[in-house]
């Protein structure tokens, strides 16, 4: 078993992964599927400009649409007091399109299905994410790993806490290992972006960063970005990733 730095593998209890980007390509169709979403909402607060669905995945990549929307409107000087009375509208509508849209666009791929479901026999898995749990649901579903991540071990920001949030906040990850009954750091978080590595490791959980999914053009300015949040390591995917924990 290969060590990860600073880390007590022996220890370890649980695997919190997060979603889009991680367990399935998510984030790139998510945001063509948000655009007109987004746009949308920023027309009804009286924004003229439009956003294409690469400068909406420059903006949100590790956030939900709660989050990215209010960051976008408090650009553009709309502060979120103005955004309360249409936000949980335009967040619903948003997950309605985004969802139905990766049902089409997402399926299982061997080199996520495989190593995770080995991993299952020596870790509990959860899935801990900023995206809402109707998402969740359905991304596992199309891609074939639902049964390793049972509806009582899927985790949001947006739907699981008393007050959505979104990541870099670390209150799911905090939240995820009270529901599970461990100490922050018997769980090891996979992150693939800056503000869910920040979460996690805000939260007190050891994290690796998983570049898998990440386009290669980007991938070397991600990992520096990753190390830089706290990550103990960076693997270019889960195969890697589980030959350090298999046990």
């Amino acid at each position: 078993m290969t060590s990860l730095p600073g880390v007590d593998v022996g220890a370890l209890w649980a695997l919190l992964c997060d979603a889009d980007g991680v367990l399935f390509p998510s984030e790139e169709p998510a945001w063509v599927a948000s655009a007109g979403t987004t746009n949308g909402f920023l027309a009804a607060m009286g924004v003229d400009r439009r956003y294409t669905p690469e400068e909406l995945r420059a903006v949100g990549t590790g956030k939900n649409f709660r989050s990215s929307a209010l960051t976008l409107a408090a650009e553009h000087g709309i502060p979120a007091e103005h955004t309360d009375a249409v936000l949980d509208r335009w967040v619903q509508a948003e997950k309605e399109d985004v969802t139905e849209y990766l049902r089409q666009v997402l399926h299982p791929d061997p080199d996520v299905l495989e190593p995770l479901t080995a991993l299952s026999r020596d870790y509990v898995l959860a899935v801990v994410s900023s995206s809402a749990l109707s998402r969740l649901d359905a991304c596992l579903e199309v891609t074939g790993l639902a049964p390793l991540f049972p509806p009582e071990r899927r985790f949001s920001a947006e739907d699981s806490l008393p007050v959505p949030t979104s990541k870099p906040d670390p209150a799911v990850y905090a939240f995820a290992c009270r529901a599970l009954k461990i100490a922050p750091a018997q769980g090891l978080a996979v992150e693939d972006s800056v503000p869910g590595a920040r979460s996690a490791v805000g939260a007190g959980c050891p994290t690796v960063g998983d570049v898998m999914f990440v386009p290669p053009a980007e991938r070397a300015e991600r990992i520096r970005q990753l190390q830089e949040a706290g990550v103990v390591t960076v693997v270019p995917g889960w195969r890697e990733l589980a030959s350090m924990l298999t046990r």
